[in-house]
């Protein structure tokens, strides 16, 4: 996606029926991962605006359309859009570019579509692009997952080198009893 320095950027992201009523983000960063949500709708079709950015969900026509306005050339970036949803979001990534400004005092706008939800459900493909609130899910899965499967593997390793390496007990004082009986 291009869009000129001191104009707008609109980017449609398309979806299937069955989520409709599921909140819809864009975030930037190339780590999808670890991009920041920039804009997330409520789940119903109202427009959400958050600094220059907004977003709104049309669920008759199953689209969400996210406009940046006022660009300037450190937007350019990678941006995501995507769909929240129990497990890993759905989303679709877009490079941004942004354009040197022309010489003239006019606003232009960019715009694009392109589909957001899994391949298996995926309509046609075009051109658009994901979300943190999952993210923090995942995280959080991650998290349990390190603390009730790998902690008690590494306590459990831990536990055998201290085991194989503890003091051992001296058995000169047992053969030394020995010793005195057979005599």
């Amino acid at each position: 996606m291009r869009g000129p320095e001191r104009g707008s950027l609109t980017v449609r992201c398309r979806y299937g029926p069955g989520w409709k009523t599921h909140r819809k983000w864009w975030c930037r960063g190339v780590d999808w991962a670890r991009c920041k949500i920039l804009v997330i709708t409520t789940g119903s079709e109202q427009e959400v605006e958050r600094d220059r950015v907004s977003i709104r969900d049309d669920q008759r026509n199953l689209t969400f359309t996210v406009t940046m306005e006022e660009l300037r050339r450190d937007d350019e970036d990678t941006y995501w859009c995507g769909i929240e949803r129990t497990g890993a979001d759905p989303g679709f990534q877009v490079k941004v570019t942004i354009d040197p400004a022309p010489t003239t005092a006019s606003t232009t706008t960019a715009m694009s579509t392109a589909p957001v939800t899994p391949e298996e459900t995926r309509v046609s493909p075009t051109v658009t692009s994901h979300h943190s609130e999952s993210r923090s899910l995942l995280s959080s899965v991650h998290f349990l997952l390190l603390l009730f499967l790998e902690v008690p593997l590494l306590l459990t390793m831990l536990s055998a080198v201290l085991w194989v390496n503890r003091p051992q007990r001296s058995s000169w004082g047992t053969q030394s009893q020995l010793g005195h009986e057979n005599q």
